[in-house]
Order: C-alpha cells, then sequence, then structure tokens
C-alpha cells in the first residue's frame, strides 16, 4: 500500500495601499483597532502563523506589495517566514498582482521579471516555482515563466483541458519551444471546504481522518481511465493564507495541529516544493490547460474584463480597464519618445546611445523594493557625465511606470461595485501616473483619462467613473494638484 502526502499551500497577499502620492498607508478606521488592515492581518495571521511554526511545514507565498511593508514595519515576521522557507517551501508570485492573461507581453514580463527579483531578495535564493495572481493562466504566460527560468505553478483543477484528470500528481505542460511547465492541481473539494465550510476546520483530527485520509487511499490512476499508476498520491489544498487565523478565527491552531509533526495519521505531511524535488519531472504525465481561466471564477478572467455573471452589475469593468490600457500606452509612448533624448550607457566610453526604457523599467524592481539607492539606479543606467537634470528626468519616468504597473492590480476589479477602496485605490495611481507624465512631457494624459473614466458607472451609487476618480483624489487631498 502506498502512503499518501498531504501539501498545503498558503497564498499570501495583501493589496498595495500606500498612497502614491506621499508613499504613506494612510489610517484606515475599518481596520480598528489597528490603524490599517495590514496590521491587523499581521496580528491575526502572519505573525502567529509563523511564530507557530506552521509555515515551516506548507507551502506559501508571500506578494511583494506585503512583504515590502512587513520589512518596514514588521521585520521580525518576516524574518521568521524566511526562515521558515528552508530553501524549498516558499514560492515566488507575479508583483503587482495583475491577471497576467489581460496583461500586454512587455507588462507580463515585467511582472513576473519583478516578482522574482522581490522573492530572490526576501528569501536569499531563485524561485523555482511561482503563484499566478488569481492563478489566472494562458499559455503566453506560462512560456514567459519559463523562459525566466520558473519550473512549477499552482492551478486549479478546472483549468486543466486533460478529461479525467488524476489531480493527485503533478503534470507537465508543454509549451512549444522546447519549453514546458510543472503544474500541480489542487484537489478542488478539499480546499473548497478548507476556505468556504468552516465547520470543516473546527477539528484538525477529524478533518485528517475523514477528508484527507481517505481521499489518498485509492491508487493513482491514468488521466481519463482507471487504469492504475505507481507512485506516492500527492493531495494538495491551497487556499488564500489569511484564511488561517484572519477569514476564520482560530485557524492557525487547526493548521498547525494538522502539519503537527509528531502526529502520525497515516500519510505525511510535505512542502509542495519537497514533493517536487522528490520525483523526476520526466515521469510526470502530459496535461493541457484551459487558457485565460482562474481559480476565483468559473467564468475565467471575465471577472477582471468585462460582465461577469459573478457580479449582479459588471457592466462597469470593461470601460475601467479600457480606460486605464488607454493611459498607459499614452504613458508608455511618452516613455519611449522621451528616452530617446536621455544618453544611456554604452559599450565604451565614447558610444553614444539612446536610454533602453525597458530594460530600465525592468531593472527598476531593485528601486522600488529598496536594494538600489535611487541615484545608484541613475548612473548606472544613464552615460557618464549625463547630470542631475537627465537622472531627475530618469527616475521620475521610472516611478511613473512603477504606478502605472500598479494600476492593473485585480483587486480594482473583482467585487461587485467600483465604489471601494480597492477601486479607489487604483484610480490614484492612474491619477499619479497621468500628472507625472503631463508633467513631464506637456501631455494631457489626466484629462482624456477623465474623459473616458465617465463612460462607466457605479450600480450602487449611480456616479459615473469621473465622480469617483474625483473622489478618490479628494479623500487624500489631491483634487487641484
Amino acid at each position: 500500500m502506498t502512503r499518501g502526502r498531504l501539501a498545503i499551500h498558503g497564498h499570501f497577499y495583501q493589496p498595495e495601499r500606500r498612497d502614491p502620492f506621499t508613499g504613506l498607508l494612510p489610517v484606515d478606521p475599518a481596520a480598528a483597532p489597528f490603524p490599517n488592515w495590514n496590521a491587523r492581518i499581521t496580528a491575526e495571521c502572519y505573525r502567529p502563523n509563523a511564530e507557530r511554526g506552521n509555515l515551516d511545514r506548507i507551502s506559501f507565498d508571500v506578494g511583494p506589495t506585503l512583504t515590502a511593508w512587513l520589512a518596514s514595519e514588521e521585520p521580525a515576521t518576516l524574518a521568521r517566514i524566511v526562515a521558515a522557507d528552508h530553501g524549498l517551501n516558499a514560492v515566488a508570485q507575479g508583483f503587482h498582482h495583475a491577471i497576467l492573461p489581460l496583461a500586454s507581453a512587455r507588462d507580463r514580463a515585467t511582472e513576473i521579471r519583478w516578482g522574482l527579483r522581490d522573492f530572490a531578495l526576501r528569501f536569499g535564493r531563485p524561485a523555482g516555482v511561482l503563484w499566478l495572481p488569481e492563478t489566472a493562466v494562458d499559455l503566453p504566460t506560462l512560456r514567459e515563466m519559463a523562459r525566466q527560468g520558473v519550473k512549477a505553478t499552482i492551478l486549479a483543477p478546472w483549468q486543466a483541458a486533460t478529461p479525467g484528470l488524476e489531480t493527485r500528481r503533478p503534470h507537465r505542460v508543454q509549451l512549444g519551444g522546447g519549453l514546458e511547465m510543472i503544474v500541480a492541481f489542487y484537489d478542488g473539494a478539499l480546499s473548497g471546504a478548507v476556505s468556504f465550510q468552516p465547520e470543516t476546520t473546527a477539528d484538525a483530527d477529524r478533518f485528517a481522518r475523514e477528508l484527507v485520509l481517505p481521499a489518498l487511499v485509492a491508487p493513482l490512476h491514468r488521466d481519463g481511465s482507471h487504469r492504475r499508476e505507481a507512485g506516492d498520491p500527492l493531495v494538495l489544498v491551497a487556499t488564500d493564507g489569511e484564511l488561517y487565523g484572519h477569514h476564520q478565527r482560530w485557524r492557525d491552531l487547526f493548521l498547525a495541529r494538522l502539519t503537527d509533526p509528531v502526529e502520525d495519521r497515516g500519510f505525511d505531511v510535505v512542502s509542495l516544493g519537497s514533493a517536487l524535488a522528490a520525483e523526476d519531472p520526466a515521469t510526470f504525465p502530459l496535461a493541457r490547460i484551459a487558457d485565460r481561466t482562474s481559480w476565483s471564477c468559473h467564468h475565467g478572467v471575465l471577472r477582471w474584463s468585462g460582465e461577469c455573471p459573478c457580479a449582479p452589475d459588471g457592466r462597469w469593468k470593461g470601460p475601467l480597464r479600457a480606460a486605464l490600457e488607454r493611459l498607459a500606452a499614452g504613458v508608455d509612448a511618452v516613455t519611449e519618445l522621451l528616452a530617446r533624448d536621455m544618453p544611456g550607457r554604452g559599450g565604451g566610453p565614447r558610444d553614444r546611445v539612446s536610454l533602453d526604457a525597458w530594460a530600465a523599467r525592468d531593472a527598476y524592481v531593485d528601486v522600488v523594493i529598496g536594494a538600489t539607492a535611487p541615484a545608484s539606479f541613475a548612473a548606472a543606467h544613464l552615460a557618464a557625465g549625463a547630470g542631475e537634470a537627465a537622472s531627475r528626468r530618469l527616475l521620475d519616468l521610472m516611478e511613473a511606470q512603477r504606478w502605472r504597473l500598479a494600476m492593473f492590480a485585480s483587486d480594482g476589479w473583482y467585487w461587485d461595485d467600483p465604489a471601494r477602496p480597492e477601486t479607489r485605490h487604483i484610480l490614484r495611481c492612474a491619477a499619479w501616473t497621468a500628472r507625472t507624465v503631463d508633467r513631464l512631457a506637456g501631455t494631457h494624459l489626466e484629462r482624456r483619462l477623465e474623459e473616458d473614466l465617465a463612460l462607466f458607472v457605479s450600480p450602487s451609487q449611480g456616479i459615473d467613473g469621473h465622480g469617483l476618480y474625483r473622489a478618490a483624489l479628494a479623500e487624500i487631498g489631491r483634487t487641484d494638484d
């Protein structure tokens, strides 16, 4: 009889909440008695799970917008999270939690590159596995991940296009051009029960006995058939990490009990990284993925781009995305135009080349995460003697690109209505970006943005997007900047 394995994955993430105009995190009364939601969720979830050793026994990803806050405000908690990696447990994540199948090819590459760089800085090693925001996937995204050295990812079972998929073993997805990706498909029933049925996780012993063990006892089978396969079954449970103590109180204790190494429940508790390292990838069966799908919505990526049936009225989502995409195109056009007049660093002292704006943007992540000082970054990308004005211009342009990327965070579209803090935040990111570029280049991007935002209406408030935009800026005193 084979001995099954249980792997738990926790997706730990908080959206970017810093005001782009000040770089500060505003006080949020809704998070009382804590000053903001990052502080509250740290106290309820991140710190206790780290201190109990739960992260030492599971796999987990921590979003870069969260690690930045932890590094500044909770360094001891971040240090304990990093120590829990053990060279195998931690997983990287796309930087701004943008829906990558909806991103341009250039943005997709930058989001992955920035996420991998943040991971390498925090955990001191390259990432082999990357968590896709909302597990939103398509083949171009997987190809870009593979090109950047990512070996594996996690998807929901309904994101496979292979009939009769055996989710209890990893699969290989061939991507063309000699590229491939290992995909671990999580157990949909168990993951859903953990996420949405609190009674299921009230007793870790019962959960292990009545739900996990039965899922592991049957031998592996070939996809689409009843023919048995050799190997030890691997059941993967994937959920939001905040479930363990924040979304559901005391579930950090449930996780501690479930993964307690002293207990022998008839199966082994492993991290996904250790499970993948123990097997030869060449033995994994092939699978196909369903393009433009996600874990949190059975309507694929429509939830973040149009009228998804999960929202009572999603007519605002498409126009909002179109407005921001139009702004992004304008920002990119100005970026390329301004870069032509910036003296880049050539191969020799007499070489005169224009700045490579996109290589600079990819590298600018080191400034964002604090690995490189802004002045050092400018010196590395501009020709010697370029001058202070050129350095300031480059840094302003890169900051515009930084917040232009941030305005596509998935949270701005996830909910039922744009009159929410998440959408207000991405509108402020858009405002900062447009105003910065208008100042640098004498353009009128903000004016055009406001015209585009007027094309949708909040279902609950009856206010158009332009009104929401002005209200979002009024909250932080930036209406007349």
